[in-house]
This record gives C-alpha cells, sequence and structure tokens, in this order.
C-alpha cells in the first residue's frame, strides 16, 4: 500500500509540473491558446522583409497586440493584426515594418492620425511603409560612392 501512495504522489508531481511548464511557455511565448482577445484589422504591404507570425505590434514603443498572420494576396503581402480590444485606431493610421535591436526582430508600428472616426474589427489601414531593406540601402551607397570617384 504505501507503494502504491509514493508512486501515485509522484505522478501527481510530474502531473503538477508539466502542467505548469505548458502554462509557463503559453504566458512566455505571448502565444492564446484559444482565439485571444481584442479585435483583428488588416494591412497590406508591397513587402514585409521577414515579419513573422507572433510579431509584436506597438504605439509609441508600447506593445499593443501581435501579428496574427502573414500571407500573400495579389502579390502583395496581407498582415492581419491582433490588437487589445481597448486600442482604438483613428482611421488614418499608418502601419509600419521597423527593425529591433542588433538581431533584426521586425515589428509593426502603428502612429495613429487625427482622424475622428476609428477603424472596426475586420477593417484595413489604408497606409503602410514597408520593411526598409537595409542590405539594398548599403548596397546603393556604396555603388554611389563608387560612381562619384569615377567621375
Amino acid at each position: 500500500m504505501k507503494k502504491f501512495d509514493l508512486e501515485f504522489t509522484v505522478g501527481l508531481f510530474i502531473l503538477i509540473g508539466i502542467g505548469c511548464l505548458v502554462v509557463l511557455s503559453i504566458k512566455m511565448g505571448r502565444q492564446e491558446v484559444i482565439g485571444g482577445r481584442g479585435y483583428t484589422v488588416n494591412a497590406t504591404f508591397t513587402d514585409v522583409g521577414g515579419l513573422r507570425d507572433g510579431a509584436t505590434v506597438s504605439i509609441a514603443g508600447v506593445s499593443v497586440g501581435q501579428v496574427e498572420k502573414v500571407s500573400m494576396q495579389n502579390f502583395a503581402a496581407e498582415v492581419r493584426l491582433r490588437l487589445g480590444e481597448e486600442i482604438e485606431l483613428p482611421r488614418d493610421t499608418i502601419a509600419s515594418i521597423k527593425t529591433r535591436g542588433v538581431i533584426g526582430e521586425k515589428y509593426v508600428e502603428l502612429s495613429p492620425g487625427g482622424a475622428p472616426d476609428t477603424l472596426g474589427p475586420g477593417e484595413t489601414i489604408t497606409q503602410t511603409e514597408p520593411a526598409i531593406d537595409l542590405i539594398e540601402m548599403v548596397s546603393k551607397y556604396a555603388i554611389g560612392q563608387i560612381e562619384q570617384k569615377q567621375k
């Protein structure tokens, strides 16, 4: 009988430990298991520059949501953003893809405008700025310097 109690107790602790690890990994990864609160808006970009599902969406450096899905529609990148229900975006909001840190983590920065009416769930942000391609920019600068020296 004592062996059964010991095995039961150890098994219970293992199950509790696994449950805690699952909850912790979901919270740390900011992933929602079922649905998620808030609402979604869309934005269409000519280039997302490596933006991934789950990336941060921020306003003035404060996280207000995350990228729910990045897909392609009519040869353009369609990005669905999940925002907190307390966030009300003016209709003239600008969505930009930015790079954070040395590693180059991509995120979406929203710059709210001053329009009196707001975007509703499922609507589209019409003003967007694509990701900046640093390699292309550096190569243009380098080629520009070479062309100037040749003249």
